[in-house]
């Protein structure tokens, strides 16, 4: 199932083990990362995009709503919805936990080097 070409060509892979909501979640996400998707870029409605993907409204619609919820997305109201102009959410998240944890290493004492040993074994982790 593939929505119209170009940037905003999305595409559901019935056979996948990721729901459809999900699938398209991801999408917006990594184009959104890798700039495809610059900010600002209006997205098709959610009934629009449903009848593109051949998915339900509610599944597109939990897409939206799940990337609204992280910034990745803005919704205007009747003007319609939009890529988040913030910037990258995933890297403002990142640096905000990042910034976290380093506040509450140095509170408990930990060394730079122990912290950061510390997150090298968790994003190791499987």
């Amino acid at each position: 199932m593939d929505a119209a070409a170009g940037p905003l060509a999305f595409s559901i892979d019935p056979a996948a083990s990721a729901p459809p909501f999900e699938q398209l979640r991801r999408q917006v996400v990594e184009r959104v990362a890798d700039g495809t998707l610059a900010p600002g870029t209006r997205l098709p409605t959610v009934r629009a995009l449903a009848d593109d993907l051949d998915l339900a409204v509610n599944t597109v619609a939990k897409a939206y709503k799940a990337l609204e919820a992280d910034a990745v997305i803005e919704g205007r109201g009747r003007a319609g919805t939009f890529v988040s102009t913030a910037g990258d959410p995933a890297e403002q998240a990142l640096q905000a936990a990042a910034a976290d944890y380093a506040a509450l290493a140095r509170r408990l004492g930990a060394s730079p080097s122990a912290a950061r040993a510390i997150v090298t074994a968790a994003l190791d982790a499987p």
